[in-house]
Formats: structure tokens, C-alpha cells, sequence
């Protein structure tokens, strides 16, 4: 299994966050509350199709609504190779930062 970009690891844990609520734009706006920017819809969907491809998330539509246009929301969800590749991805960053203090980092 590859490792996750940062950028991965933030939608998979803004899907993981969102449960069974996770689409489109409750993802985006997860992910802006996460990391303090939104990402634009284009990027947004080409992220989840690719989270898609390599299959740590899957999609399941939801019933279509007149207030948007007949069209089905898809919801996301992590699979289980998702939830392992954040596992693991938690497991490195807890390996990196191991033995910096806070302090480290505070100007002189």
C-alpha cells in the first residue's frame, strides 16, 4: 500500500468525520473547516474519483430531489482499505514527530 499525500489523508478524514452524511458539498465544506481553505469543485470531485479508483472510498447514490434538478446525491464512504491506509498514515506522523517537542518550533 502507497503512502497518502496530506491531501488524501484530509478528504479521507473529512469523509470518515462526515459518516453517512458524506457528498460532494458537506465534504467541502468539511474539509474547509478541517484545513482552513475548501478546495475548489473541480478538484474536489477529480479527488474523490480518485480516491475511488484506488479504492479507499466507494459510492452509493442517494434518492434524486427536485431541488436539485431530479439529480442524485453521491454519498462516499471509507472502505476498509481507506480506514488502513489512515491507520497508517497516523502511525507515520506519530513516528515523524516523536521526540520534537512543541517548543522546537517557538522563535528565538
Amino acid at each position: 500500500m502507497k503512502k497518502l499525500t496530506l491531501n488524501e489523508q484530509i478528504f479521507l478524514i473529512a469523509i470518515w468525520h462526515l459518516k453517512d452524511n458524506a457528498y460532494g458539498v458537506t465534504i467541502r465544506e468539511k474539509i474547509g473547516e478541517l484545513a482552513g481553505d475548501a478546495p475548489m469543485f473541480g478538484t474536489l470531485y477529480n479527488t474523490l474519483d480518485y480516491l475511488v479508483r484506488k479504492e479507499y472510498v466507494v459510492t452509493a447514490k442517494g434518492e434524486s430531489t427536485a431541488q436539485r434538478g431530479g439529480h442524485n446525491k453521491v454519498y462516499y464512504r471509507l472502505t476498509e482499505e481507506g480506514r488502513t491506509a489512515l491507520q497508517k498514515a497516523r502511525e507515520l506522523q506519530s513516528a515523524l514527530w516523536r521526540g520534537i517537542p512543541s517548543p522546537a518550533f517557538k522563535a528565538k
